[in-house]
This record gives C-alpha cells, structure tokens and sequence, in this order.
C-alpha cells in the first residue's frame, strides 16, 4: 500500500472481537498487499499472555479468502512475526506507559502511525481513552504522522451516557481523528444502497410517498445471546442493533440526494435525515422475549434461563417499533423497523413496498397480488430483487408475481469483502465518511432515549414468543394498524 510505518494497537486483543474479527480482518488486507510496508500489531489486555501464547490465540483465526486454499505457513509465519503483546489494566497511566515503551522500541528508527482499536466492553472505554490522554500517546492532528481511534458500538446507554463519552474523548481525540464503527456500513450491499438509489434513472423519481406505501427493515437471528448476557441484559435489543445498526440503514435509505460522492457530505445529509425523525413512540413499539425451544432434538433454554441473566429480567430480546420521517419526501410513509434474536430465521434485509396501481386496463386483476416490492438481502447471501406482476406465458391470459433477481454470489466473480477489512482500510486513508459523527450520534439516540427511559421506568414487561418463531403476535397488530404486514 504505502512505506508509511503504522502500529495497529488493539486495545482488548484477547477478546473475541479482536481475535475473530479485527486481526483476521488485518492478516486478510496484509495477504492483498493493501497494509503499510512497514507495519506492526502490538496487543494489549489484561489477560496473562505471552507474545507466544497470544500469537497462538489469534492463528487459528487466520485465513485469506482471496486465495484459493489455506494461506501459506510462509504467509502466517510473516504476520505472525510482526505481532506482540502488552500486558496492562486498562484505567492504569503507567500501564500505557509501559505499552508506549514497547512501541517506542519497536518503532526505533522510524516515525510511525498509530492506531488505536478499542475491541473493549464500552464500561472501560473513558478510561483507556483517558489513560492514553495521560500517558501522552495521542499525537496533535497536524503532526506529519497521525493517531487515530476506532471505537465500536454501543456509543452509550442513551443521549446523556453518549454525550459523556463523546466529550472524555475530545477531550484527548480532535473529532478527525475518532471513527466510530458500525460494521454494518462496511457491508458491501448496505453501500450499495447509495448507488443503487443515485446512479440508476428509474429509482429516484419514485423514491417518495406518492410510490412507497411502506418500508420495513429486518434484522432477525434464531440463535440466543450465548454468552453475552453480561452485555446483552443491561442493554437489550433496542440499544444493542436498532439504535445503531437498523437507523443507519434507515438513514441511508431516507437520506435526502447530495450533489457530490464524498464523506463529508454524506454524514451531513445522513445527520439531517436522522433530526426529521419524531422520537419513538411506546404506542407504535412491541418488546418481545424469547423462551424455551426445541432444535435438532435438543433444548434451547429460554432468554431468563441463559448463563449469567439476572432473575426475572425484563430486557427486551426482540423489539418492532413504527418510525416517522417529518419531511416531504417521507410524509405519511411508515417505516417499520424489527429485530430479534431466538427467532425463526437469519436474516437482515430491506423491504420497500410500493403502492399499486390507481387505474389501468389491469386494475381488476390486482387484488389478488401483493403490491412491486425492491428487496434488498444484506445478509445471508446477498441479493437484490424486485417483485413485478408478470404475464404467464400461455393462451390465457394470468399473470403471477416474478421476481427480477441479482443475486451477487452469481453475478459478480469476485469475493465480497468482510465489513471490517472495508472500514480498517477507510480508517488507514482517513476517510470517515462510513463512520458515525458526533452530531449524527446524538440525533439517534434522541429517536430512541425517551422510550427507552419510559420502558425501564415503568418496567414494562415483554411479551414471550416461543424461540424459533416468527416473534410476538403484538408484532403483526402494530403492522396492521398501518394498513401492512410483515414480510417473512
């Protein structure tokens, strides 16, 4: 990629974000030749490793899907090399202290970069950015080599919380140099939304309330919180995926055009589209928590049976909520919004129903057909597809529902990327456009922070759905009070 030197320090490196998804991500962009020449990975946590012992840990994890087979021993052998280990608590001045020294030597004689990876739970995220502050580790953004932080979801437990964490960390960060991660914007079909929107004709000049009758937005997993619940039971789907994962794509959806492709402009009109969203509303929500079910002939314990969840738990395991976009393009247009884990599939998708027809030579024949839907599959197997009614080819004259269908797998030679190898290598060129701003963040957690205030007050209580299913039969009511339906 480039001579620069850079030190990739991940801060919480024995953790399983760190050794399944970020260093895998690196050996992946290192294997494409799309690293610094010179570059180092230096782990800190406070886990009793060695180097060796913490270059086990993350080998297993090491594979290159951009080329046929398993990498080389030769190329696990290199990456591996460049490697190291810093034991250290993460509230402790003089333990970033020591963690600097290690990199000063291993930066003798260069000027490097640094990167600073925080795969930490978010309670210790003050700390380490305070610690690094007082340690003097954070270079000024107009020095010749940089200091960046990549800090990951969530960003807070609600407005107050996030406004706390965002001012300890411009405290010791200039606002340039933090990229808040959500790995869903690095998904290749999730910015593809743009593109598909902006760069063809025939979707823009409907993409409003005269065409769309509703959008819904899907995120579902059959699985449980496995071991998660230290996490997982304070905090609840609604912070956990909808506050960050599902406005983004709303966002992005909704967002109004921008006269240029750039970062810059893009957060800008993505903050704008998130302040003319009204705050959620109890009325317009449904809160769901899964029980126990049955799979492969083997029981799956209920949400307040999992390890580590405290009695009688009322968090939320699954949530659908109504959403409202006050601006023209969006008037009266119900975005629909669900996610949920112990449910009946894997899935996260996007679902624009159109209106049908008002007149036409066809219009008795379309009560029986469900109106043109644009589906977009961000996972499993991506896909996009529109649903048009279709003559069926014969003497008589029915028609049926077809789908026009892109499947990417098919259409497209080359491996898609992993969400973080896209993000790492936008944080490498500075680019911050797939990152959240400050002023985006705030006016996401103000859709959601007042009803999540009254839901904890008040104690509401979730509604149980059986694991593997569909979710609460409340879900569907919510939907028909919008004249829809979830599709499944």
């Amino acid at each position: 990629m480039t001579k620069d030197s850079t030190s990739f320090v991940i801060i919480g490196a024995s953790g399983d974000l760190a050794r399944r998804k970020v260093i895998p991500a690196l050996f992946s962009l290192d294997c494409q030749g799309l690293l610094p020449d010179n570059f180092r990975i230096v782990g800190f946590a406070r886990s009793d490793f060695t180097r060796d012992k913490f270059r086990t840990a993350i080998a297993e994890h090491l594979e290159c899907r951009y080329k046929s087979g398993r990498p080389s021993s030769a190329q696990i052998y290199s990456f591996l090399e460049k490697c190291f280990y810093c034991r250290g608590d993460y509230g402790s001045k003089d333990s970033f202290l020591a963690l600097d020294k290690v990199l000063g030597c291993l930066e003798a004689k260069v000027k490097a970069n640094r990167l600073y990876y925080l795969a930490i739970p978010p309670s210790v995220f003050g700390d380490v950015v305070e610690a690094l502050g007082a340690a003097k580790m954070v270079r000024n953004p107009a020095d010749a080599q940089w200091s960046r932080v990549v800090i990951e979801k969530p960003f807070g437990y609600d407005r107050e919380s996030s406004d706390l964490l965002v001012k300890a960390t411009l405290r010791v960060f200039d606002e340039s140099q933090i990229f808040r991660i959500d790995h869903y914007l690095g998904k290749e079909v999730v910015q593809n939304l743009f593109v598909l929107r902006f760069a063809n004709v025939i979707f823009e000049p409907v993409w409003n309330n005269r065409f769309i009758k509703s959008v819904q937005i899907t995120w579902k997993e059959p699985g449980g919180i496995g071991t998660r619940a230290g996490y997982f039971d304070e905090s609840g789907i609604i912070r956990d995926v909808i506050q960050n994962h599902l406005l983004q794509i709303m966002s992005m959806i909704a967002v109004e055009p921008q006269e240029k492709f750039d970062g810059v402009s893009f957060r800008l009109r993505k903050h704008e589209l998130l302040r003319a969203v009204s705050p959620a509303a109890l009325q317009d929500m449904v809160l769901g928590q899964y029980q126990g079910g049955e799979r492969d002939g083997k029981r799956v314990p209920a949400y307040q049976e999992e390890p580590g969840v405290k009695p009688g738990s009322l968090t939320p395991t699954c949530a659908a909520a109504v959403l409202h976009v006050n601006n023209k393009r969006w008037e009266g247009v119900p975005f629909l919004i669900r996610a949920g884990k112990g449910m009946d599939a894997h899935v996260a998708e996007i679902r624009i129903v159109f209106r049908h027809i008002e007149a036409g030579p066809f219009l008795p024949y379309l009560g029986n057909f469900t109106p043109n839907e644009l589906v977009v599959r961000v996972q499993p197997d991506e896909e996009i597809y529109l649903s048009i009614i279709n003559k069926v080819p014969g003497l008589e004259d029915r028609l049926a529902l077809s789908k026009l269908d892109l499947k990417y797998a098919t259409a497209f030679a080359g491996i898609i990327p992993d969400a973080y190898e896209c993000l790492l290598l936008e944080v490498l060129k500075g680019e911050q456009g797939l990152f959240i701003g400050a002023p985006e963040l705030e006016a996401a957690w103000d859709v959601l922070t007042p009803v999540l205030h009254k839901i904890d007050a008040e104690k509401i209580r979730p509604e149980p759905y059986p694991c593997f299913s569909r979710g609460p039969a409340a879900m569907d009511k919510l939907a028909e009070k919008y004249k829809t339906k979830w599709v499944d």
